[in-house]
């Protein structure tokens, strides 16, 4: 009796302890089967297949295709080249594109065997080692922020100022990892805060379909190229603009949502093949018909909108001849 009686007090001063835990114990099993049952599944709809991964190693040069690209945070990578990581500059920093030199795009970067290889027509090839840890590092401005590079040496200036051959010197730089990066939402109000970018304009990974550039190219005197609107994914087996409504995409394991669209400049006028720029087409055209709602003016102004500005929430391996699907819950 005496054992019965001290187990009961015993129960009785710690009543509510027990009875705190046991519910507690029950309110966190209910969330969890809650969540369980409530949670919508996630649903993947095939919209598409990749057609074409393209790198911009040199901000404004050529497009290089690849076969399979890493999809990192700060956008593509193959082998040691990541996408948009160097960048043309002035003597004092400021940074330059095709829209200043059109015949930047002719310029290609490769990479082979610890060396930066440097081709433009007429030109020898350049190389130059890769890692040039001794160069200087440069303070540098995309646009209206600060960014550095570090200094690609005086012989790729010397080899990019007797090619593009417009009166001035110029330099290349290389953003290396340990540098401050350019922040998105700085740039452009709709992106997280947390996003970051190299020397892109914007975001680290642009999509556009095929079928967006043929429906351009019906309303064109001249067929135009994706190559002309520098894409990291192109996407076949789907109708035009069928991106515009694709906010959040599976890749094989990659995963990336939408932000916004990408809103075009006179860049797009810039031949990709001959490097000339015409000023007109079909940046004249986009504008006909693909102006942003009147509620998003503030945002797009009057730039016609043509691709998607996706960020990266999930990396991986991006491979040509994936499936992509569209994630719904």
């Amino acid at each position: 009796m005496e054992l019965k009686e001290t187990v009961l007090k015993a129960f009785e001063q710690n009543r509510k302890a027990v009875l705190y835990t046991i519910g507690a114990g029950v309110a966190v099993l209910g969330l969890g089967l809650g969540y369980k049952y409530i949670r919508k599944p996630k649903k993947l709809t095939q919209v598409g297949v990749v057609s074409q991964l393209i790198l911009h190693p040199l901000k404004s040069g050529k497009g290089l295709q690849v076969a399979t690209a890493e999809c990192l945070r700060m956008g593509l990578k193959y082998g040691e080249l990541r996408d948009r990581h160097w960048l043309v500059t002035t003597e004092d920093g400021q940074m330059v594109t095709g829209r200043q030199e059109p015949r930047l795009v002719l310029v290609s970067m490769t990479a082979e065997g610890g060396d930066l290889c440097l081709n433009a027509p007429d030109m020898e090839e350049l190389r130059v080692p890769l890692g040039q840890p001794n160069n200087n590092i440069i303070n540098c401005r995309v646009f209206s922020a600060d960014i550095q590079g570090r200094d690609c040496g005086d012989e790729v200036s010397r080899w990019l100022t007797r090619y593009l051959a417009a009166g001035k010197t110029f330099r290349m730089v290389h953003y290396e990892p340990e540098m401050k990066p350019r922040m998105s939402v700085k740039i452009e109000s709709p992106f997280p805060a947390d996003e970051e970018v190299a020397y892109p304009d914007t975001a680290a990974v642009m999509l556009l379909s095929e079928a967006s550039v043929k429906d351009l190219s019906s309303r064109l005197d001249k067929d135009v190229t994706v190559s002309r609107f520098r894409p990291n994914i192109v996407v076949s087996d789907c109708e035009a603009f069928g991106e515009d409504s694709w906010d959040e995409l599976q890749i094989g394991s990659v995963r990336i949502k939408r932000v916004m669209a990408c809103g075009r400049c006179i860049f797009t006028t810039v031949d990709p093949e001959t490097g000339i720029i015409n000023r007109k087409e079909p940046l004249d055209t986009l504008k006909s018909y693909r102006q942003c709602d009147p509620s998003q003016k503030k945002i797009y102004k009057t730039s016609p909108l043509f691709g998607q500005y996706y960020i990266v929430k999930q990396t991986g391996i991006l491979h040509v001849g994936e499936p992509i699907y569209k994630i719904s819950y």
